[in-house]
């Protein structure tokens, strides 16, 4: 898989990235999150992201 990152909104960390991929998706970087208290599928996860990164990304123009 190729992965390209599309915007950040921490320049002194990785944390959070949105990525997108080769194969049409977007990947999310950010800190999991385990009390949320959802039932998530095995092979799954949950990712806590900001929504400043989201508007960043539009903003950005990259969605």
């Amino acid at each position: 898989m190729q992965v390209t990152v599309l915007t950040r909104i921490c320049d002194k960390k990785d944390w959070p990235t949105l990525y997108r991929t080769d194969r049409g998706t977007l990947l999310v970087q950010g800190y999991t999150g385990d009390e949320h208290g959802l039932n998530v599928p095995n092979g799954e996860g949950i990712v806590e992201i900001p929504v400043e990164l989201l508007k960043k990304a539009v903003a950005d123009g990259v969605l």
